[in-house]
C-alpha cells in the first residue's frame, strides 16, 4: 500500500467513506453520554455529501473519529477502502479535515503554515503545491503576512488549504460557514463545487438545511448519535415537502376565506398578515394566488420559509425520542 490514497489511481473503492455501527460512549465524573450509536454510513465516491444535525447531534465526534482525533467505543470506519485501525496513517492520508475551530499557530505566515502541514503528511519539496493551494484559496497576496493579522474569513480560507496539502480524495469542512459572511461563503462554495468537479469527495457537516439543499446531491440527518436519514436530496426533500407562505395583505381582514380552509390558514397583526402551510409537490403558489384573488384579497407582499430542520426531526421521528430508529440506507 503506498503512503498516500490517491483519488485518480485505476483501482477506486465504491465509497470514499464506509462506517459500520460506529459507536462513541464518553465516560466521566457526571456519568457516560453515548455521542454516537451504532451509526451505518456509506458515503459514495465523487459525491459532495451532507451530514446535517443539530449541535450536540454526534457530527463532530464522527468526523474527529475518522480524522484520528477520538477513539471510537465500537464499530468499523474505511476511508478511500482503507481501515483506520489496520491503517491509521494511510486512512489519514486519504481525507483533509478543516475544523470549525479557527485553531492556527498565529507566529507562522500562511506560506509555513502550509509548509508545515505539508511536512508532516510527508510530501516531499519537490511535489508540494503551496503557492497553487494560496492561489486557489485566493491568499496570494497573504501569503507572507502571519496567520495572527489574517481576518476571521481569510484563516478559514487558510484552514481550507491546510486540509488540500497532501491532495486527499476525501475533504471533510465541520461547520465551514459558522460566524461567516456570505460573501465569503460564497467563495467557500464556489471552490468547494470546483473540487467536487476534480474528483474530490466533500463531506459537509452544518446545520443549515438551505446550505445542503444548494450544494449537496446526497444528505444523512444524525440526531442524539442515531442516523436518521440517509438519502439522495431529491428523497429527502420530497419526504419533508412542505413550506410555509407569509402574505402581507394590502387591507386587513376579519375572517379567512373558505377558499384557503386547505392550507391550514392563520391570521396574524390583526388582520393583516396571513400564513399558509402548502407542499410545493401538491400545490403551486399560483394556485394560492389565484384562491386569494377569487375571494378578493389584494396582496401587498409575500414570502416563503423551508421547513426548518428541528420540523424534519420532528417528521422523521414521528413518535418521539424513545422511538426505535433503525440506521437508514442511502436511497
Amino acid at each position: 500500500m503506498t503512503a498516500f490514497a490517491d483519488r485518480n489511481t485505476p483501482v477506486q473503492p465504491e465509497n470514499a467513506i464506509e462506517i459500520s455501527g460506529l459507536t462513541k460512549l464518553y465516560r466521566g465524573k457526571s456519568g457516560e453520554k453515548l455521542a454516537l450509536d451504532h451509526v451505518d454510513l456509506a458515503v459514495p465516491r465523487g459525491s459532495l455529501f451532507a451530514l446535517l444535525g443539530p449541535n450536540g447531534a454526534g457530527k463532530s465526534t464522527l468526523i474527529n473519529i475518522l480524522a484520528g482525533l477520538v477513539r471510537k467505543t465500537e464499530g468499523s470506519a474505511r476511508i478511500w477502502g482503507i481501515d483506520i485501525d489496520a491503517h491509521p496513517r494511510q486512512a489519514a492520508s486519504a481525507i483533509g479535515v478543516v475544523p470549525q475551530e479557527l485553531n492556527l499557530d498565529a507566529f507562522f505566515t500562511a506560506r509555513e503554515a502550509l509548509d508545515i502541514q505539508a511536512g508532516m503528511y510527508g510530501v516531499p519539496k519537490s511535489e508540494r503545491r503551496t503557492d497553487e493551494i494560496l492561489a486557489r484559496i485566493g491568499l496570494t497576496d497573504k501569503a507572507d503576512a502571519y496567520a495572527r493579522s489574517l481576518s476571521g474569513g481569510m484563516r478559514r480560507r487558510l484552514l481550507v488549504g491546510k486540509a488540500m496539502v497532501h491532495n486527499p480524495p476525501v475533504l471533510v469542512l465541520d461547520e465551514p460557514t459558522a460566524g461567516v459572511d456570505i460573501e465569503l461563503r460564497q467563495q467557500l462554495w464556489n471552490e468547494v463545487r470546483k473540487l467536487n468537479r476534480e474528483g474530490v469527495t466533500v463531506v459537509i457537516t452544518t446545520h443549515y438545511l438551505e446550505e445542503a439543499e444548494e450544494l449537496c446531491d446526497r444528505i444523512a440527518i444524525i440526531n442524539h448519535g442515531k442516523l436518521v436519514a440517509c438519502e439522495s436530496k431529491e428523497t429527502l426533500l420530497r419526504r419533508i415537502d412542505g413550506k410555509t407562505l407569509k402574505i402581507t395583505l394590502a387591507e386587513p381582514v376579519a375572517a379567512v376565506p373558505p377558499a384557503l380552509s386547505p392550507f391550514e390558514p392563520e391570521l396574524q397583526q390583526g388582520g393583516r398578515l396571513l400564513v399558509l402551510q402548502y407542499r410545493p409537490s401538491r400545490t403551486r403558489i399560483g394556485d394560492i394566488l389565484d384562491a386569494l384573488a377569487a375571494s378578493r384579497l389584494s396582496v401587498a407582499d409575500l414570502s416563503t420559509e423551508e421547513t426548518d430542520l428541528e420540523d424534519i426531526f420532528l417528521q422523521l421521528t414521528a413518535s418521539g425520542q424513545d422511538r426505535q430508529r433503525k440506521p437508514a440506507t442511502a436511497a
